[in-house]
C-alpha cells in the first residue's frame, strides 16, 4: 500500500511543477548512459587526474585571504572533483566559487549541507527553513515540495549544484546528538513521505541531492563527528526500520546517497569498520540489492567515527574499494590520491573501477549544465536579493504555520478574552519577544514577563506573586540556544514554576525541540499546549496567530515524546 501511495503522492507533486522547474531527463539512467562530453573530457584525463575526480575539499569564504588562497592551491595543484561550502557570506561565497571554477580544468561539483537551506551556513544573510523536524509535523507535502523547488533555485543563483540533503535518518532515539530536529521524526512512512517531498522538489529544479546518512543514523547516541557509534540491532531491523527510507527513495529515483561512519556488526562483522568503509555495506547491500545507480558519498572523511581506527589515509582508500563514488573533506586529498594509485598498482583497486566512476561523476556534471561556462560562473549583480526573494520569505510562514501542533485541548485558547487582564510570560529569554509583540496590540489589558533560563528565585517570585490579580496566563517555552536540543537549560527553580503555571489554567506554546516537554515534569497537567518546535520569529509569529484565533493549527507530533505525548498528537 505505501509503494502505491508513494507513488500516488510522486504524481500529485509533479503535477505542481512551477513554469521554472523546467522537465530534464531522469538522472539515473543519464549518468549511466555514454554522452560525448563526457567522453571528451575523460580522455583528457591523466591517471592521477581521474582519482582527483572522487574527491571534494572543504572551503569557507569567512576564513581570510590566505585560507581562501590556501584551498585555491589545493584545486589548482590537485585538480579535485569539488568542493564542499561552509560558513561565510553569499558575495563572497560568489566570488571564491567563480574563482576555484576558473582554476579548475574540469568543472567542479559545489556543494553545501542545505538541510533547512541556505540558512544552515549562511544563517545571517539567508533564509533558514523550519527544521526537519518541524516540516515532520506538516500534514501537507506540497508545502514541502515547494520548499525543495525555493532551496533549488537558492543554490542555483549561489552557484551550488549538490545539496547534501534531505537527512531521511528515523530518529527514534531522544538522546541522539547529532540528528535529532534534523530528522522528520521517528515513523518511517512520514519520514519517507517527506523525504520524497523535499528530494523532488529539488530535483525538479535541476539540484543534485543526497539521501544521508545511510544505513541511518537516527537511533544512536554517539556522534560520528567525534567517535563511532556502534548499533547492535539485528540485520532484520535495520532493513524493515532504518534502511526503509533510504529503499524507498532510491526507488523514486533519487539521485545521491551519502554513507554514514558507524559500526554495524550485523551488517558487517569487521571489528571498528564504519560502514562507510564496508564493501558489504555499499557494494552488496545498497547498490545491488537495493539496486542504487546514483552516486554514493562518504560523510566527511575527517570525522573522528572514519578515522579513528584508519589512519594516515587509509580510510580515503578503504571507502574507495568499498564501493563510494565522491569522497568528502579527506584529511589530505594529495595523500589519498598517491595512496589510491597506489592501491591501483598493488591491485586492491582496478583502473576500470575508477574510470566507471569518473565516468559517472562527469556525467553528473553534465546533467547540472556544467559543460556550459555560463552555468558554472555566478553573477553579482543583485545577488542578495535573489536569495532573499519575498515569495520565499512568504512560503517560510506558511511552513511555520503548517507545523504548529496542538496538544491536549483548544478549549483554553477558545476561551481567550481579549479584553481580561493576560499576563504573557516568556521564559527562556532575557528580552522581549516577537511572540509578546503579536499579542500586544490585541490584548487590551495586558503585561509581559520575561524569566532568563537560569532566573532567581525572587526574580520567579516576583513575576508569580503578580499573576492572581491576571483573569488569564500564556507562557512561551523558548530554548534560544542555537540550535534546539532534547532538553531544555532551564534551573531548578524555573522549571518548578511552570509546574506551577501547569496547573492554572495556563495556555503554554513551547518554542523548542519536542522531546524537550518530557524534562518538564508536571507540564501533562496543562489543558493547551502548542508545540512550535523551534526558537524563531517564523515559529512565534504561528503561534500568535493560532492565539489570536487567526490560524487553526493542522500539525502532528513527528515524534513519541512520553506516554503522555505520543507520535501523531495533534487536533
Amino acid at each position: 500500500m505505501l509503494r502505491k501511495a508513494l507513488v500516488a503522492s510522486g504524481l500529485i507533486l509533479s503535477l505542481q511543477l512551477t513554469l521554472s522547474a523546467q522537465q530534464r531527463d531522469a538522472f539515473i539512467p543519464f549518468i549511466n548512459a555514454q554522452h560525448r562530453w563526457v567522453d571528451s573530457v575523460f580522455n583528457t584525463l591523466s591517471a592521477r587526474d581521474k582519482v582527483a575526480q572522487l574527491f571534494m575539499v572543504r572551503a569557507h569564504s569567512d576564513l581570510g585571504q590566505r585560507y581562501i588562497d590556501s584551498v585555491a592551491g589545493v584545486i589548482q595543484r590537485e585538480q579535485l572533483g569539488g568542493i564542499v561550502l561552509f560558513q561565510g557570506g553569499p558575495v563572497r561565497h560568489a566570488q571564491v566559487i567563480n574563482r576555484y571554477q576558473r582554476l579548475s580544468k574540469v568543472p567542479l561539483l559545489v556543494a553545501f549541507d542545505g538541510e533547512w537551506g541556505l540558512g544552515m551556513r549562511l544563517a545571517d544573510s539567508t533564509i533558514s527553513f523550519p527544521y526537519q523536524m518541524a516540516l515532520g509535523a506538516i500534514q501537507n507535502e506540497a508545502l514541502i515540495y515547494q520548499m525543495g523547488l525555493e532551496v533549488a533555485r537558492d543554490f542555483k543563483r549561489l552557484g551550488m549544484n549538490v545539496n547534501f540533503a534531505p537527512v531521511v535518518d528515523i530518529n527514534n532515539n531522544p538522546r541522539n546528538p547529532v540528528i535529532n530536529f534534523r530528522s522528520f521524526g521517528e515513523d518511517k512512512q512520514n519520514v519517507t513521505r517527506k523525504g520524497l517531498a523535499y528530494m523532488r522538489g529539488m530535483m525538479d529544479a535541476g539540484l543534485l541531492t543526497t539521501l544521508k546518512h545511510f544505513p541511518g543514523h537516527g537511533d544512536t547516541d554517539v556522534d560520528s563527528h567525534y567517535d563511532l557509534p556502534r548499533l547492535t540491532f539485528t540485520a532484520g531491523r535495520l532493513d524493515s526500520l532504518e534502511m526503509y527510507p533510504f529503499r524507498e527513495l532510491i526507488k523514486a529515483g533519487a539521485p545521491g546517497v551519502m554513507v554514514a561512519h558507524m559500526n554495524i556488526p550485523s551488517l558487517d562483522k569487521t571489528p571498528n569498520l564504519p560502514s562507510s568503509l564496508s564493501h558489504h555495506i555499499i557494494t552488496n547491500v545498497l547498490k545491488k540489492r537495493f539496486g542504487f545507480q546514483g552516486l554514493t558519498f562518504t560523510d566527511a572523511m575527517d570525522m573522528r567515527g572514519v578515522v579513528k581506527h584508519f589512519r594516515n589515509g587509509e580510510a580515503d582508500v578503504r571507502a574507495i574499494i568499498a564501493g563510494n563514488d565522491v569522497l568528502e573533506l579527506s584529511e589530505n586529498s594529495g595523500r589519498a590520491i598517491n595512496l589510491v594509485l597506489q592501491a591501483i598498482k598493488q591491485g586492491r583497486l582496478s583502473q576500470q573501477d575508477i574510470d566507471t566512476r569518473v565516468k559517472k561523476i562527469l556525467a553528473a556534471k553534465y546533467w547540472l549544465g556544467l559543460d556550459n561556462q555560463q552555468q558554472r560562473t555566478v553573477n553579482l549583480t543583485n545577488l542578495y536579493r535573489d536569495i532573499n526573494r519575498p515569495q520565499t520569505e512568504a512560503l517560510n510562514q506558511r511552513l511555520a504555520d503548517a507545523s504548529v501542533t496542538l496538544l491536549k485541548s483548544d478549549s483554553l485558547i477558545k476561551a481567550l478574552d481579549y479584553t481580561k487582564r493576560t499576563a504573557v510570560i516568556c521564559i527562556g529569554l532575557t528580552q522581549i519577544s516577537e511572540f509578546q509583540n503579536m499579542l500586544g496590540w490585541r490584548f487590551d489589558n495586558n503585561m509581559f514577563y520575561v524569566l532568563s533560563p537560569q532566573a532567581t528565585a525572587d526574580d520567579v517570585a516576583a513575576v508569580a506573586n503578580e499573576l492572581s490579580s491576571y483573569s488569564q496566563v500564556i507562557v512561551a517555552l523558548h530554548d534560544n540556544r542555537i540550535r534546539p536540543r532534547s532538553t531544555l537549560n532551564y534551573n531548578g527553580t524555573v522549571r518548578l514554576f511552570i509546574n506551577e503555571l501547569a496547573n492554572m489554567n495556563s495556555v503554554f506554546c513551547l518554542f523548542a525541540n519536542p522531546y524537550s516537554l518530557a524534562g518538564l515534569p508536571g507540564i501533562e497537567q496543562a489543558k493547551t499546549i502548542l508545540v512550535c518546535y523551534q526558537n524563531d520569529d517564523i515559529m512565534q509569529r504561528a503561534a500568535a496567530k493560532v492565539i489570536l484565533k487567526r490560524l487553526n493549527p493542522t500539525g502532528r507530533l513527528p515524534v513519541t515524546v512520553n506516554s503522555f505525548f505520543r507520535y501523531g498528537d495533534g487536533k
